[in-house]
């Protein structure tokens, strides 16, 4: 028999006052996980409460109830398990509309965008990789730059050497897109040290590229491309010890970043020997040209259908994942089949996400120690 939920007991508590009220918050918080069910609760005077999200599935928004007799509003969805959503509280006070992070849960996280609360269903767990070890020696991350002939201006890097840097050593490389954002939301320096520290990745050299104007220069951008392979990486190759060969050479970036990825890759083919790609805006149309994304995504659904009807093999390996809770999960299912027609390798990973900065952070583990495998991966798989 399926227990109910605590938020049904309480609305048949007698009498259900202020202080039942109270007793309640301290004990559950919000969001209430129970199963497979998440209740989502605010408390507080208003006309209308609603939570609002970026799940595709489910309504948004999610209109709460008020409790009769309180200032306590509540709506309970499906959440399975080992799903991870990031929502806000939106109220409503005659016409006026505020939205703000849930004041009862302190779970957060953050982008470019700003902040919103977390809910994690029963079975998600932030990986341990992710967090600050004591016991990993830490990288190195130096700030560097160039003229770029390409771009028509100055282009700021930050380099990542790992420990024990050795320029008796060779190398590989990972260029990152979107690359301040990686270091400030996906904890990718920590993540890098910790992960080479575990012997799950190589000691590899990464290069976290910033973009100038993003919607313009990821989408297949000509410029763009020629400053990576033909001003960045020789850059890097005469200032650092890496492997000069495709195989060790890697691209990687998420939403626009992914596109500017394997652009980069299509206009250079064989230079690169890898893609990471993090639901990258793959977006296409079988017919028309009516995508529904907006002029930014123009010249993304030219160069993502052009290369559906000539798909050509352009790396040897691509990691590619996607959150089953966002828009893009559609196109990246209907690529793995694409790039791998043409004899690319290609591990496809989903999550129980959206289109966020931790759904990529949490993915970083698998990508990289697939791509970049260390010895204990060498040993174990």
């Amino acid at each position: 028999m399926t227990a109910r939920l605590a938020i049904n007991r309480l609305r048949e508590r007698s009498p259900l006052d202020g202080a039942a009220v109270d007793r309640f918050l301290t004990r559950h918080g919000s969001p209430i996980i129970e199963g497979e069910r998440a209740t989502f609760i605010w408390r507080g005077e208003a006309d209308g409460a609603q939570v609002r999200h970026r799940v595709v599935g489910l309504p948004d928004p999610l209109a709460m109830k008020r409790l009769p007799g309180t200032d306590l509003w509540a709506v309970t969805t499906v959440l399975p398990e080992g799903s991870r959503v990031e929502y806000q509280i939106e109220v409503r006070r005659g016409a006026r509309h505020e939205q703000f992070n849930d004041p009862l849960n302190p779970r957060l996280a953050h982008s470019p965008l700003g902040s919103s609360s977390v809910c994690a269903s029963l079975g998600y767990e932030v990986p341990d990789w992710v967090r600050f070890d004591p016991e990993a020696r830490p990288g190195t991350l130096v700030e560097e730059g160039m003229r770029s002939k390409a771009l028509r201006r100055e282009q700021r890097f930050h380099v990542y050497l790992p420990a024990r840097f050795n320029r008796a050593l060779r190398y590989p490389l990972l260029v990152v897109h979107d690359g301040t954002d990686y270091l400030n939301f996906a904890a990718m320096k920590t993540v890098l040290d910790n992960l080479i520290h575990r012997l799950d990745v190589d000691p590899l050299v990464a290069v976290f590229v910033p973009p100038g104007d993003r919607l313009r220069e990821y989408a297949n951008h000509a410029p763009h491309a020629r400053f990576i392979a033909r001003e960045l990486v020789p850059l890097l190759l005469e200032r650092l010890p890496l492997v000069d060969s495709p195989e060790a050479r890697c691209l990687m970036g998420s939403s626009f970043g992914g596109i500017a990825s394997l652009s980069t890759a299509v206009r250079y083919p064989g230079f690169f020997g890898s893609l990471l790609l993090q639901s990258a805006s793959l977006v296409f149309t079988d017919i028309g040209f009516e995508h529904g994304g907006g002029p930014a995504f123009d010249p993304v659904v030219k160069f993502v259908n052009r290369y559906r009807t000539r798909p050509t093999a352009v790396v040897d390996r691509i990691y590619q994942s996607c959150g089953v809770y966002e828009p893009l999960i559609t196109p990246n299912r209907s690529m793995v089949p694409v790039f791998r027609q043409t004899g690319m390798a290609v591990r496809y990973v989903e999550a129980r996400d959206g289109h966020n900065w931790e759904n990529w952070r949490d993915r970083l583990g698998d990508g990289l120690s697939w791509l970049f495998p260390g010895p204990q991966k060498f040993v174990y798989e």
